[in-house]
């Protein structure tokens, strides 16, 4: 996950710091250097890291935080406030103008950064919003974009507009206004090429585009696994074409996140959402302060409840716990909520939001097993549906067929069999696991 490394060792500074009743400027001074350090590592601008522990160490070293009751505590807030300057300290929405009136968003990035899905992800974010996007094939060079714009706005519900691989795309962007005032839309998302590298080819198409067509916001698309030079790339997008805000890709990718520390103090131009998975839900809005908080291994209590609400069904949650409460808990139910924990992004995902988890997810690597958890789901789905429903009828030869259709070890299936009596037994003793938070059901504990 984004951040693994630089949150370790960042926990390990301030734990020497926690350590010490009374810090001295010399304390402060050596716990900044490793900082430092580590934030160099993560691959974070020079200029930045410099300017940004000049900051900390001007409020750090004064009176009221060496002579506090808690200076070790104190230096943290500090950093942690930094970080939050340091990524914008304000979250940016998109601008999208009311009604019926179209708002225009250019879509610019490189080959290999993920804008085409990042396209289509966020115009199923508007649409959730009550918007009524249109996606628009403006990359006429890349062999299939146009298809894989248009099977991704069709799993998005979106409606994309192409003129095909012979028009030039000014023509096409054209076109789209058109057919967006025609037809009621009220948010354009131009899906524009992308290149290898930057050129003045690609540039000057992008100039041309906004020329012809009133774009509202160009929005660049980032690869944040190529730290330093996902920020060259925004300050040269930005300094030849204008852009308005940066959506970073790839941030649950083996990234060091030295491009989100970055970008908004090197362009001045702010992170609007960072794509947190492969799927079309996998995008997030950026919130500064929860990031900071995720990169000091405070979690991310907010997002995870947020994603909470957004993936259990409350209807299913309220069938579920009637079921636990009599019993009726069955396999099905189990594969239920192990599909409910997917669509939060896995456990991994889940774990990494929890306070003092997130620099310690290489210790729990052993436990959080996704490979077990689709082990689990085969074996479920090579049950029959009477076999799912009533799993007391179970028996050797019923588990031996089980156990071939999933591919796996009869020894395997015996110890799901257990696992589930175990998590049934639990429920039924304990129907208080089921909870309510801020007057919404959050769902149930899941058995695994």
């Amino acid at each position: 996950m984004a951040f693994e490394s630089l949150s370790e060792k960042l926990q390990n500074v301030f734990k020497k710091l926690r350590s010490k009743g009374k810090l001295t400027e010399a304390d402060v001074k050596t716990a900044l250097k490793e900082v430092k350090m580590a934030l160099l590592e993560a691959d974070v601008s020079f200029k930045v890291v410099k300017q940004f522990i000049k900051s900390v160490q001007e409020r750090a070293v004064g009176q009221d935080v060496m002579n506090g009751l808690n200076p070790g505590q104190m230096v943290i807030k500090i950093v942690n406030e930094e970080l939050i300057s340091l990524m914008g300290s304000e979250t940016t929405e998109l601008t999208l103008k009311p009604g019926s009136a179209v708002t225009v968003i250019m879509m610019a990035g490189l080959q290999g950064a993920g804008k085409t899905t990042t396209a289509a992800k966020l115009a199923g974010k508007l649409k959730s919003k009550g918007k009524k996007p249109l996606l628009v094939a403006c990359d006429v060079y890349r062999p299939a974009a146009i298809t894989q714009l248009e099977v991704n706005g069709k799993k998005q519900g979106v409606e994309v507009f192409s003129m095909g691989d012979k028009q030039k795309p000014v023509d096409i962007a054209r076109g789209a206004m058109e057919y967006a005032k025609e037809n009621g839309f009220n948010v354009v998302l131009l899906d524009t090429a992308g290149r290898l590298h930057i050129d003045e080819d690609m540039m000057n198409e992008l100039a041309d585009i906004k020329k012809s067509v009133e774009v509202d916001t160009t929005v660049l698309t980032v690869d944040a696994m190529t730290g330093q030079d996902a920020v060259n790339v925004a300050e040269t997008f930005n300094n030849k074409i204008g852009i308005d805000g940066v959506i970073l890709t790839k941030m649950d990718g083996d990234t060091r996140g030295g491009a989100a520390l970055s970008v908004r103090a090197v362009c001045g131009k702010p992170i609007l959402y960072v794509g947190m998975g492969e799927k079309l839900s996998d995008l997030e809005q950026f919130y500064p302060d929860r990031m900071a908080s995720r990169i000091l291994g405070m979690g991310d209590v907010m997002s995870l409840i947020e994603k909470v609400q957004e993936s259990i069904d409350e209807d299913k949650a309220k069938a579920m716990e009637q079921k636990m409460k009599k019993a009726q808990f069955g396999f099905d139910d189990y594969l239920e909520s192990m599909n409910q924990m997917k669509n939060m992004g896995g456990l991994s995902s889940v774990l990494n939001m929890l306070p003092g988890i997130g620099g310690k997810m290489k210790d729990l690597e052993g436990m959080v097993d996704e490979k077990d958890m689709a082990r689990k789901e085969a074996m479920i789905l090579s049950m029959t549906p009477k076999e799912r429903a009533n799993p007391d009828i179970l028996n050797v030869s019923r588990k031996k067929r089980i156990a071939k259709g999933a591919g796996v070890d009869i020894s395997e299936v015996n110890r799901l069999v257990k696992q589930f009596e175990q998590a049934r037994k639990m429920m039924k003793q304990m129907p208080q696991l089921m909870g309510t938070r801020g007057g919404k059901r959050g769902g149930f504990k899941l058995p695994f």
